[in-house]
């Protein structure tokens, strides 16, 4: 069956990780945890020395309430939505002063859109942010569904985002192509009965972490034009 509509991912698909989150991260934690600021970092995956976050990072592709209860793990349940609020709603504008895209997208998504695709964003971020990011990019007129951590019952490696997409836009999740950076993204792909899972390499997954889960590893979302095309 015919590919219609492409699901993006965000951090490491779209955004660059490494500029955004850690500047921003690091900005964040200096309030919250003044003199653990790496430690906190390094919590989430990130490998200073090599300035990247490693594989399986929770920065890659978890909810935020994952990432707070690394970094204050004995609170209870409801403490933690809490910290998760806050990171969300009051600090949402640090990341927009550091908000990074890993090449033009507008040019991207229109040449995607000239041809016929519907396109959206499924990310396991919440939904008022990545509205933000979307609005600081220029690219909501691209999009035809935004689907965040907080707007489908189950956040990726579920397939729930992958069926919304898929009921909003008019399609079958069997026309519907996941691109994203980690495993989870591939997963949520099978999970949802996308047609393909596209893995590209610019978050934190090496291609072997990642290849064994996609029907095809890009260098990039460049590279996702012609791939289509010659499939």
């Amino acid at each position: 069956m015919a590919i219609k509509g492409i699901l993006f991912d965000k951090d490491g698909t779209l955004i660059d990780d490494i500029g955004t989150w850690v500047p921003a991260y690091r900005e964040i934690l200096g309030e919250l945890f003044p003199g653990d600021v790496e430690e906190k970092l390094a919590a989430v995956g990130y490998d200073a020395a090599r300035d990247a976050f490693i594989s399986g990072s929770p920065v890659a592709g978890a909810t935020t309430r994952e990432i707070v209860a690394v970094w204050w793990p004995t609170l209870s349940i409801a403490a933690l939505d809490e910290k998760a609020e806050l990171v969300n709603t009051g600090y949402s504008h640090v990341p927009l002063k550091h908000l990074t895209p890993l090449m033009p997208l507008g040019p991207l998504l229109g040449l995607l859109r000239s041809r016929g695709f519907k396109l959206g964003i499924g990310t396991n971020d919440v939904f008022t942010s990545t509205l933000k990011h979307v609005e600081r990019l220029g690219i909501g007129h691209f999009l035809d569904a935004i689907l965040t951590a907080d707007t489908v019952a189950r956040p990726k490696p579920a397939g729930d985002m992958i069926r919304a997409f898929a009921e909003k836009i008019g399609v079958a999740p069997s026309e519907v192509a996941m691109v994203g950076d980690n495993p989870q993204d591939m997963h949520a792909a099978r999970n949802g009965g996308a047609g393909l899972a596209i893995a590209v390499l610019t978050g934190a997954s090496s291609r072997s972490d990642i290849a064994p889960h996609a029907d095809h590893v890009l260098d990039s979302v460049a590279d996702i034009p012609a791939l289509l095309e010659s499939l």
